[in-house]
């Protein structure tokens, strides 16, 4: 399957009726720091080279973020933070994403497990399982596939969760936490991340040293 296929596939998707409701409600009210954006208010595809090594797989998109500008991890705090780290590793072309046409370029491959934003950030399990078949086939279309980051707990056990379709893995025994790193049955190289979230970032929880040593540890796998 085409990128361009699965990508459309993504954003005509209507399937839970509770994200859909949620997505364009954020959508047509707005924040008032941004009345003036015409907000994107769909499921949100991921984005990057789909040729390169690396998947980094994160939540959903956030209210104002993803879902105001139809990308993963752009236009907020958690998407300032994440990119002044890559850029830093030298694993995107700047330290910013803040638009569609702002010129970003990843050496790698971002997306979210769940596609539309969820009330509160906390997707219902029905709706984790509506959006499995969309990461199954952004697996299916990455040949070169080496390292998956999980970015938080929800990401990491959406990549295990793919993996146990077609291997007999149990998920006890892959405990989530920041810099863990399994090699999985099919060879891929999975790796945890806490979450580059305000809350994480301001309570020191996750620092900017920490992020970049994290990057440069994962660098190693995807230059072997």
């Amino acid at each position: 399957m085409k990128f361009e296929s699965l990508e459309k596939q993504i954003i005509e998707c209507r399937k839970c009726s509770r994200l859909v409701n949620f997505r364009e409600k954020i959508a047509s009210e707005k924040r008032k720091s941004y009345m003036d954006w015409d907000y994107w208010g769909k499921p949100v595809p991921g984005y990057g080279d789909i040729n390169e090594r690396m998947m980094i797989l994160g939540l959903a998109p956030a209210a104002h973020g993803g879902n105001r500008t139809g990308r993963v991890f752009t236009g907020d705090k958690s998407a300032d933070f994440l990119f002044k780290c890559l850029y830093h590793v030298g694993l995107a072309n700047q330290s910013n994403s803040d638009h569609r046409q702002d010129g970003l370029k990843l050496k790698g491959y971002m997306t979210a497990a769940v596609k539309c934003v969820p009330p509160g950030d906390k997707p219902l399990a029905e709706e984790k399982i509506n959006c499995e078949s969309f990461l199954a086939q952004e697996f299916e279309i990455m040949p070169d596939l080496k390292v998956v980051v999980g970015l938080g707990k929800i990401g990491f056990d959406s990549c295990l969760k793919f993996i146990r379709k077609s291997y007999s893995i149990k998920m006890k025994d892959f405990k989530f936490g920041h810099g863990v790193r399994y090699v999985l049955p099919n060879g891929l190289i999975l790796f945890g991340s806490f979450h580059p979230s305000p809350r994480n970032v301001n309570t020191r929880k996750l620092t900017f040293e920490m992020m970049v040593q994290f990057f440069e540890t994962l660098k190693k796998d995807i230059l072997k």
